[in-house]
């Protein structure tokens, strides 16, 4: 008899467990095996005694972590299998980040899929979100509401050259967080035919640095040192999200203060953060792309693990599809947003 995943796939505090594999998925504590979906914080902890990931998340977690990223760190490719313990585990990319990926979990002809966070849209600077069949798919809801719907990127990037143009004597300060959407942005800008160098924040250096050794072409990058601020007058300067509305950003002169995130939506959050120039764009699925992507995986049973998570019950319930909350807590909605 085929067991339901939720006879071996179940919440705990610290994570989703699967029993018949004797590991955690992306767990907030350290923990004796962990498969990790990609490697922003909040789903990368530190210190597992075993952790496994794509070559791009261990990488990265490498790079953030350095030896206290686990105690071993066994990279595992897209689209190939591995048992562990009595359960076959795929990683499929889930278009977040570099290396992110979900997880196919197959145990005695039962099987789920654990998304992490995903996007639907194209993106060079990741491999692109893949539906998979499956019995139970376990879903983020970050924009799980029907106000989220993200416009096209073009259109986000189009506002960010246009104000370079109406105002070529001033800095642009662009708030982005370190992976992902620091080199997406990037990305964008690229493809929009911007070709003039684009200038980093210190703590953005080594993740660019990373993505370029792994093969993303990230064009013309410059360290941005404020003590030359004349020479960052009319140019593109990235920086985290902290550091936009601190001393740093102020030492330049008259700076548009942009950010990138799908929280720009919220015109509310962008006036509390001082945001001249909101830009409505995420690394996440919006409510159509979430909605979507039920009906592409067409699993007859959704759970979804954070985020809005009743408006997205609702719309797989409407779809014909059991659904339910796991409410799993730890996981930062802030984080590459």
């Amino acid at each position: 008899m085929t067991p339901h995943p939720e006879t071996w796939l179940t919440p705990r505090p610290e994570g989703l467990w699967c029993a018949p594999g004797g590991f955690h998925i992306d767990p907030t504590r350290p923990v004796g095996r962990a498969l990790i979906t990609h490697g922003h914080g909040d789903h990368a902890r530190s210190g597992h005694d075993a952790a496994l990931a794509t070559p791009g998340t261990i990488a990265i977690m490498r790079a953030r972590y350095g030896q206290d990223a686990a105690g071993s760190l066994q990279p595992q490719g897209y689209g190939a299998p591995i048992r562990v313990g009595e359960v076959d585990v795929t990683f499929v990319p889930a278009g977040h980040v570099l290396g992110s990926a979900q997880v196919r979990l197959a145990y005695r002809g039962s099987v789920a899929v654990v998304s992490g966070d995903y996007k639907r849209r194209p993106d060079p600077t990741c491999a692109p979100f893949e539906p998979v069949p499956c019995d139970v798919f376990v879903t983020e809801a970050t924009f799980g509401l029907p106000v989220f719907r993200h416009p096209p990127d073009g259109e986000e990037v189009g506002k960010l050259l246009h104000s370079l143009e109406v105002f070529p004597e001033r800095s642009h300060v662009v708030g982005v967080y370190a992976l992902g959407k620091c080199q997406r942005v990037i990305a964008l800008l690229r493809r929009a035919g911007y070709d003039r160098p684009i200038y980093l924040h210190g703590a953005l250096q080594e993740l660019c640095d990373l993505y370029v050794r792994l093969g993303v072409d990230l064009g013309d990058l410059r360290p941005a040192t404020v003590a030359d601020k004349a020479a960052l007058k009319g140019q593109v300067v990235l920086a985290p999200p902290s550091a936009i509305a601190d001393r740093w950003a102020r030492r330049l002169e008259d700076p548009v203060v942009a950010l990138a995130s799908g929280w720009m939506r919220v015109r509310q959050r962008a006036k509390q953060r001082g945001v001249e120039l909101p830009l409505v764009i995420s690394d996440h699925a919006d409510w159509d792309e979430l909605t979507r992507t039920l009906a592409d995986v067409d699993a007859p049973e959704v759970w979804v693990t954070h985020g809005r998570e009743e408006a997205l019950i609702r719309a797989a319930t409407l779809q014909g599809r059991r659904a339910r909350a796991l409410s799993l807590v730890g996981f930062d909605e802030e984080e590459g947003e």
